[in-house]
């Protein structure tokens, strides 16, 4: 049998949003000096590299310049493979030196804060804005010695291709954004994912809520907003953030940004896995330990046949389901969420950084636990704080 390619396997690197507007930028400055836009430039990574890009519809004349190039991203998922990366330059005449940002068409304004950009202005992130202007002026020294230079960044059909992103909870509406801290998109990377949820924390924490509900993926985020809104109707999108497997991250921002109450709402099988010490809870990572399940089951009256039973299992949902047979489901619920309360607020952890609330819900998304631990101690910063925490934006 022939051995598959590493493209087969699903290995192939691409560029980022950003990575494809500095290189379209690049070409249309070049068009600007030598009054044609090329059909192929070479173009500086925001990680130093150098990458050939192909050029499409350039076009210049009167101080302006327009080109696009098609972005790759490789073997990974992306919403934004395909999209037409388009730039607009204009000659600002008489102001040396100055780069300036547009949002075009398909491209997101910023309208809440945390984000680290300016309300009201385009969602293009600081690692290309510096990557588009380094760029420019690698190409083209002379002429942004002398003069300024408008970026306009269009994205035809990004408003469609935002939908299948956070950007309207993080409060970028009217298209995607232009991200990328290395210019290289690697497939199935989960730095995406991991940098949105630090992001997401950092928008809640500029909402005025102090708070900020953790949730695992779509039916715990569901049933958080209905538990948490019937009690404060007013809470914004903003203060819900899909952490998935990346509790460590999401905490660790929680600590930065002094947010005083996390309200965790999960299913039983993640919730094991808090409770018996994992931050990281993907399924590739670590398994549930039934053991465990076994003890909590264990301490609030269950039979030592229940109990090994629930230790052979495969899963912490048996044990679960188990309990609420025999009329243990309550007491089951809140004692594994009391643990993983134990865990996560030890001295050696978190501590009392933050006051966390644990809400638990079945696979139909009825509340079947909530818990809550002492209140925070705004003096107290734990070990971990700040030890895993992520400065930069999503690749894209």
């Amino acid at each position: 049998m022939k051995e598959k390619t590493a493209a087969e396997r699903g290995t192939r690197t691409g560029f980022t949003t950003g990575a494809c507007s500095a290189a379209a930028a690049r070409a249309a400055v070049l068009g600007l000096v030598h009054g044609q836009v090329p059909a192929e430039i070479e173009s500086l990574l925001p990680n130093g590299s150098r990458v050939n890009f192909v050029i499409h519809d350039g076009s210049c004349g009167d101080g302006r310049a327009h080109a696009m190039v098609i972005k790759f991203a490789g073997d990974d998922p992306d919403c934004t493979d395909g999209a037409h990366m388009t730039v607009d330059l204009r000659l600002l005449p008489g102001e040396a030196g100055v780069v300036s940002y547009v949002a075009g068409d398909g491209v997101g304004t910023v309208t809440m804060k945390g984000l680290g950009l300016e309300v009201g202005g385009p969602a293009i992130n600081p690692v290309p804005r510096k990557n588009i202007a380094d760029n420019l002026r690698e190409a083209a020294p002379q002429l942004l010695a002398e003069h300024g230079i408008e970026v306009t960044i269009s994205v035809p059909d990004g408003q469609v291709m935002a939908k299948k992103t956070t950007n309207a909870r993080l409060g970028i509406l009217g298209g995607i954004s232009i991200l990328g801290t290395t210019g290289i998109v690697k497939p199935y990377s989960t730095a995406a994912w991991r940098a949105s949820v630090v992001q997401g924390v950092q928008v809640a924490a500029t909402a005025g809520y102090n708070l900020v509900a953790l949730t695992t993926g779509g039916r715990t985020e569901t049933f958080a907003m209905t538990t948490l809104r019937a009690e404060r109707p007013e809470l914004p999108s903003a203060c819900f953030v899909q952490m998935g497997d990346f509790l460590r991250y999401a905490l660790d921002e929680v600590v930065a940004q002094g947010i005083q109450l996390v309200v965790l709402a999960v299913m039983v099988g993640k919730l094991t896995k808090i409770a018996q010490g994992e931050t990281i809870t993907h399924a590739n990572r670590s398994e549930v330990d039934t053991d465990l399940v076994a003890e909590i089951a264990r301490r609030i009256g269950a039979t030592p046949e229940d109990c090994a039973a629930m230790a052979a299992a495969e899963t912490a949902r048996f044990g679960a389901e188990l309990m609420v047979e025999r009329g243990l489901g309550d007491a089951f619920h809140h004692a594994l969420g009391q643990a993983a309360i134990d865990t996560l607020t030890a001295p050696d952890r978190y501590g009392r950084a933050f006051q966390l609330r644990v809400l638990v819900c079945d696979f139909s998304g009825v509340q079947v636990a909530d818990v809550w631990s002492a209140p925070a101690d705004p003096l107290q910063r734990p070990a971990s704080a700040g030890r895993t925490g992520i400065d930069h934006l999503p690749e894209a």
